[in-house]
């Protein structure tokens, strides 16, 4: 019992140094859509607080953080989630972003208020598991190094330089679009887009610029019912042109794997155009 006592004092001391050393800027790989979340989620409240944060659902999850060169900026969408939540969670802590940028394509799912409440703690991570995680994160590293800005640079230049992908999709984009025609959501819509005008006027007061934005889609999917009843009342909502981020892209250049979220060189060419417009709304 004294050597078992101390080989597991020498681990966590050594999972102490590598919190110390490693743990604010490690994640340990996502398992699963939920854990990706979790992983998200405390990896923002572990680390500093960046300039700009994006809320969404999982079509803005497609814009991952490495396509921007915008520096100190995360992605805070979550997939099969809605934009509430991971507005409510920001909102919660104590230091805020400069800038929050909000989708509003996806309006009707109500906010997660299981992880609106876990993270607004400001603790979501028991203290036991950090250096555990830390050191099996640090580990995961040394064998998978990420990428250099270099590296991802170049690759995406590589991935525009590529003509557009033609894949058949009409299988899936029929599926979407009936979906979305099934689907009537004024109340839902409404009800959050209300919220959505509380919360900006909370962060607003703390010195927060908040934006929306919409990602484009496919024009099918464009005109059905879902996408015009939220457009309509969400435009309603925020009438001034000030408070959206116009997105100027070449439509032709889009592709989308199901006709709502974007393939990847899709994905990097509104990534750009996004950066471009916040550029000119600061």
């Amino acid at each position: 019992m004294i050597k078992c006592g101390a080989g597991a004092a020498i681990v966590l001391i050594a999972c102490g140094f590598a919190t110390v050393r490693f743990g604010s800027g490690l994640q340990m790989p996502a398992a699963t859509t939920r854990d990706g979340t979790l992983i998200t989620l405390s990896r923002y409240l572990r680390e500093p607080v960046p300039d700009v944060v994006l809320v969404g659902s999982s079509i803005t999850f497609r814009l991952k953080e490495e396509y921007f060169a915008t520096p100190k900026l995360r992605n805070l969408a979550l997939a099969g989630g809605s934009p509430l939540t991971g507005l409510e969670i920001v909102a919660n802590q104590p230091q805020l972003p400069k800038f929050i940028l909000v989708e509003a394509n996806i309006l009707a799912r109500s906010t997660d208020a299981a992880l609106v409440e876990r993270y607004s703690r400001g603790d979501a991570e028991p203290l036991f598991f950090r250096p555990v995680r830390a050191a099996v994160a640090a580990y995961e590293q040394r064998l998978h190094a990420p990428r250099t800005l270099e590296q991802v640079a170049i690759e995406l230049r590589g991935l525009l330089t590529q003509p557009p992908n033609d894949f058949d999709n009409r299988v899936y984009a029929d599926r979407a679009l009936q979906q979305l025609n099934a689907e009537d959501p004024t109340d839902a819509v409404q009800f959050n887009a209300k919220r959505i005008e509380e919360l900006i006027q909370v962060l607003e007061r703390r010195g927060v610029r908040v934006f929306l934005f919409e990602l484009p889609c496919s024009e099918p999917i464009e005109g059905s019912r879902y996408a015009a009843v939220t457009r309509e009342i969400i435009h309603a909502a925020f009438p001034d042109s000030i408070r959206w981020l116009r997105l100027e892209v070449n439509r032709s250049e889009l592709r989308w794997a199901d006709g709502v979220h974007l393939d990847e060189r899709s994905a990097v060419i509104v990534t750009q155009a996004m950066e471009r417009a916040l550029a000119l709304a600061r």
